[in-house]
């Protein structure tokens, strides 16, 4: 009968928690923002004709993050591709990438060297064809204005802010304008 030991590592048996597959791989919906982002920028590269070496990569990184807005861009914060990151760990990104591994395995490993990546969410987008604007907090409806590159100059009451976005909404939302009906 073969030792544990000898089974272990010489015939190759399981080492003591190592299961494969055990707490590793993503759950549905965890790094939603770096699956998201890496997901898309993927596909630019490939739309691009970029060639998939890890300088070029690197570059068109770069280049996406400097228009990344929201959690998009605290994502490039956190893997060093902003101009004020602090840490550097995007070759992480572009060295993975140019060998076409999965955004997900990618997005697994970055989260094992840091876990904020993969806390980052969305925001949930409002509806804003049935949404009661009145029932919003002034928080939510600066956040709509912001997301349309708009702000409210002069605003102080939270009906300057409704007003605000009911003007803008046919610029920006116009299916949800047409919808509504208390306008």
């Amino acid at each position: 009968m073969l030792s544990c030991w000898f089974y272990r590592r010489v015939v190759g048996g399981p080492r003591l928690g190592s299961v494969p597959g055990s707490t590793d791989a993503l759950k549905e919906g965890e790094c939603e923002v770096c699956v998201s982002f890496l997901g898309n920028f993927y596909e630019s590269l490939k739309k691009n004709d970029v060639k998939f070496s890890n300088a070029d990569i690197e570059k068109e990184l770069i280049k996406s993050c400097k228009d990344a807005k929201g959690k998009d861009n605290r994502f490039c914060y956190y893997i060093g591709a902003t101009s004020d990151a602090a840490t550097k760990i995007i070759n992480e990104v572009s060295k993975p990438l140019s060998y076409h591994v999965p955004v997900d395995k990618i997005c697994e490993k970055l989260k094992k060297k840091d876990s904020q990546i993969c806390e980052l969410k969305y925001d949930k987008q409002l509806d804003l064809s049935t949404v009661d604007l009145k029932k919003l907090k002034v928080k939510d409806l600066k956040k709509i204005l912001e997301e349309w590159g708009e702000s409210c100059k002069g605003c102080a009451e939270k009906s300057d802010f409704i007003r605000k976005i009911t003007e803008l909404m046919p610029k920006y939302a116009p299916s949800a304008a047409k919808a509504r009906t208390d306008l």
